[in-house]
């Protein structure tokens, strides 16, 4: 815990072990007592954070230097709230469902809050909860999903690799490669693999 409060990032970014309770799934979902995930553990599940200046998108040279360290060539922006988003309901179910994707998923908040869910070694729940400034790149082949908090609203940047590809793949599709990849690069590396088929 120590190490968090030092890090820039626990300003815009937090993490946590989830509750398994039904409640509004915009809740925080804490478990009691709260137990908070570091940014080395985040890092070991493959998923990367940044700190970025969000009034500053568009000149901002850290975010054109990540962009240019990875690749990522694409960029639009999503808004995800009951006025601006079409079919909200729907869409905001689809993405509460368990899934992956064969790419990276990169969201930049620039505006607003949400919450990206992620499993990890055991299968738990880890939620991370993204704020204004937060840079997040999920793994190809991590299972999570995405909701909004109470506030309801987000405005995120996405980032791509060439042509954007936005196709989940709902759990189960441990068959996929990059699901593969994912389970050998970091979830077996730890010797943690112990729950990896479990939805076989």
């Amino acid at each position: 815990m120590g190490s968090i409060a030092k890090d820039d990032r626990a300003e815009v970014i937090q993490a946590w072990y989830m509750d398994d309770s039904d409640e509004d799934q915009r809740l925080p979902h804490h478990r009691d007592p709260k137990e908070f995930v570091s940014f080395e553990k985040l890092d070991e599940l493959g998923v990367l954070s940044w700190r970025l200046d969000a009034d500053n998108y568009e000149t901002d040279p850290a975010l054109k230097k990540i962009r240019e360290d990875r690749g990522y060539t694409y960029m639009d922006f999503c808004e995800v709230c009951p006025e601006k988003l079409p079919n909200y309901e729907e869409k905001i179910k689809n993405f509460y469902e368990e899934h992956l994707h064969t790419d990276e998923e990169i969201r930049y908040c620039v505006a607003g809050s949400g919450y990206f869910d992620v499993r990890d070694h055991d299968e738990s729940w880890i939620r991370i909860w993204v704020k204004k400034g937060a840079l997040i790149v999920l793994p190809a082949g991590i299972y999570h999903r995405f909701t909004l908090d109470t506030n309801n609203y987000i405005k995120a940047m996405r980032l791509f690799v060439g042509e954007p590809v936005w196709t989940p793949y709902n759990r189960p599709h441990d068959h996929l490669p990059a699901r593969k990849q994912y389970v050998e690069n970091f979830l077996e590396k730890e010797g943690a693999g112990r729950a990896v088929d479990a939805a076989a």
